[in-house]
């Protein structure tokens, strides 16, 4: 014997146990809560730190573009553009919000790494 949900709503008083259609609306606000926690704010406060970490770039920086890029920040610009030295006198333009921070940060965190582990080795 099937049950269809319709016979299960005039057999028990509704999905929710008779709660008088309130269930559904507290259901979907918690949905929303644990959204907005889990993935809006999150997303909102990476979106600020690229855009502080964008904002405060300067020249000699090593950054590492969207795209995976490595260079030396040459110039900044007043346009919102920045100058990169990717070779040796070998120049582009690129936006400031092409520079990726996480990429940057990690390939920061590497070139320490390296540096400690050869200034570590020669010290011996």
């Amino acid at each position: 014997m099937q049950l269809n949900p319709v016979m299960l709503q005039a057999a028990g008083g509704g999905l929710f146990g008779g709660a008088g259609g309130s269930g559904p609306l507290f259901l979907m606000v918690g949905m929303f809560v644990v959204m907005y926690f889990f993935m809006i704010r999150p997303q909102a406060k990476r979106a600020k730190d690229q855009k502080k970490f964008a904002d405060s770039m300067n020249s000699g920086e090593q950054i590492v573009t969207t795209a995976g890029i490595h260079g030396r920040i040459n110039k900044a610009n007043d346009d919102g553009t920045l100058q990169i030295e990717i070779s040796r006198s070998t120049f582009m333009t690129i936006d400031r919000s092409a520079v990726s921070m996480e990429m940057t940060m990690a390939a920061r965190k590497k070139a320490d790494a390296a540096a400690g582990v050869t200034t570590t080795a020669t010290t011996k």
